[in-house]
């Protein structure tokens, strides 16, 4: 696999290369989107490389994450898949097998009949318990070098990212 910074160094070529025969490129811009999509990818990579040989993929562990983060460890399906960024038939897949490992139990509410609650069991807090703990040494080496100003500044981006990303999507298209 090659290294991420191989790799940045390939993207920073490319988008000086197509800037050239596109010189309304926002560069900085394109450069950063990248960027964010690369380091997000080598952290997912890093994550399932960690949760394999538990036998949970990623897309699990967050489920199982929101269902622990939960005060009543409890949330829908949609609100999952929404969460999670799954759709229906992913988070029918991962409720079922959470539901095999005992993790989760899946069931009608008790105020709404029609509506399903997904809910964490004591076997899957103790299991997120056990889980995390060895995944904390990996990312506090990934900000390494980042001051406490550093990360909350970084996050203060990220957020305000995440901010335009929602205005775009709630703009109406012409």
């Amino acid at each position: 696999m090659a290294r991420l910074a191989d790799c940045i160094a390939m993207m920073d070529e490319g988008i000086g290369r197509v800037s050239q025969v596109i010189p309304d490129m926002p560069v900085a811009e394109a450069r950063l989107t990248r960027l964010l999509l690369m380091v997000g990818h080598t952290f997912d990579e890093a994550v399932e490389q960690e949760l394999r040989p538990h036998g949970i993929n990623h897309s699990d562990f967050l489920t199982l994450m929101i269902l622990y983060s939960r005060p009543d460890g409890s949330s829908t399906p949609g609100e999952l898949c929404e969460y999670t960024s799954q759709g229906a038939t992913n988070m029918t897949r991962i409720a079922n097998a959470l539901v095999k490992r005992g993790l989760i139990t899946r069931g009608p509410s008790e105020e709404d009949r029609r509506r399903v609650v997904i809910r964490i069991t004591p076997a899957g807090r103790r299991f997120v318990q056990k889980l995390l703990p060895p995944l904390f040494p990996r990312v506090s080496a990934a900000y390494a070098g980042f001051s406490e100003a550093d990360k909350r500044n970084f996050s203060r981006l990220l957020r305000k990212l995440a901010a335009n990303l929602d205005r775009l999507d709630e703009a109406p298209t012409p």
